[in-house]
């Protein structure tokens, strides 16, 4: 899997369509974190579930990874949003909300 103080987060996309490619520009701008595509997991009562990203990589590199999204969600359409769950805390980040998000995300991670 990883080293042990590796941390993993939860990537959801307002637009599937845009999964595939937020994983290669977060692999082209972040060699150090490792990213994967999972389908998603129907709960009880639902007849399917969206796909998601995960990002390993230590705490500073998932925060690094996080301070890079805007430029990936400023290159996009009007209204993109990308939802990260990191340690059972979901963040919504929009190209104008990051700004906000960031120190929350650094306060839980510890980095």
């Amino acid at each position: 899997m990883g080293r042990a103080e590796d941390q993993r987060a939860e990537l959801r996309v307002s637009d599937q369509a845009q999964l595939g490619p937020l994983r290669e520009f977060l692999r082209a701008v972040r060699p150090d974190v490792r990213v994967s595509l999972f389908p998603g997991q129907p709960e009880p009562g639902e007849q399917g579930a969206l796909d998601f990203l995960a990002v390993i990589a230590s705490s500073s590199g998932l925060v690094a990874a996080v301070k890079v999204l805007p430029e990936f969600l400023r290159s996009r359409k009007t209204g993109l949003s990308i939802t990260m769950t990191v340690k059972g805390e979901p963040f919504t980040l929009t190209a104008t909300n990051v700004d906000d998000v960031i120190p929350i995300m650094e306060r839980l991670l510890d980095a």
